[in-house]
């Protein structure tokens, strides 16, 4: 993948990242939810402008934007336009399980990422990585180049812009952070072999 991938409308990235792979330092799996948020709509960090909290969304496209949630969990997403992002919500672990499970406390493999709180936890996801590039260590992204069947509906867990079908996930997947009951909009077979590498 290069910056060109990322550098476009947030929407566009987050369905092409499902079934892309997300590494780091070598412990990860395969992309299997997102969720978009644009500059322009009330539910992203960005809305009202630019922050010391929300400013690696305003930075370079293919970088990450890592933050808090609720003074919970960490929450980890990849800047796309200026003011935009996209929130990686679950993956389907692949590489580094056993040292998922002992990070999260669990041996149920479907729950190691299925959420963003989740994953964050499993790939040992801090502030630390706040701002720091995709494209290099402790990160790695590869896109797919199979077809992947794609579901479509509304972003879950905020209070704002709810209608927006807006997140995107793996027809079928066990491990998923929530089903897609209402498969707002359609589901497609999308050919990752033509967006940009």
């Amino acid at each position: 993948m290069t910056p060109s991938f990322f550098d476009r409308d947030a929407v566009a990235v987050a369905e092409a990242l499902i079934g892309a792979t997300l590494e780091l330092d070598g412990i990860g799996g395969v992309i299997v939810e997102t969720e978009a948020y644009r500059r322009d709509e009330p539910a992203s960090h960005s809305y009202k402008g630019q922050t010391l909290r929300n400013s690696a969304m305003f930075g370079p496209a293919g970088h990450v934007y890592v933050y808090r949630s609720y003074g919970l969990h960490w929450c980890l997403n990849f800047v796309c336009e200026a003011g935009s992002a996209v929130l990686i919500r679950a993956m389907e672990p692949r590489t580094g399980i056993e040292t998922m499970r002992l990070r999260r406390g669990t041996s149920v493999d479907r729950l190691l990422c299925a959420g963003p709180g989740r994953l964050c936890q499993a790939l040992a996801v801090t502030k630390e990585h706040d701002a720091r590039s995709l494209f290099s260590a402790p990160f790695r992204v590869t896109a797919a180049h199979e077809v992947v069947e794609v579901c479509q509906g509304r972003r879950i867990g905020i209070s704002k812009a709810i209608d927006l079908p807006w997140r995107f996930g793996a027809l079928g997947s066990s491990y998923l952070s929530r089903g897609f009951p209402e498969l707002i909009a359609r589901s497609a077979l999308i050919d990752r072999g033509t967006f940009p590498s």
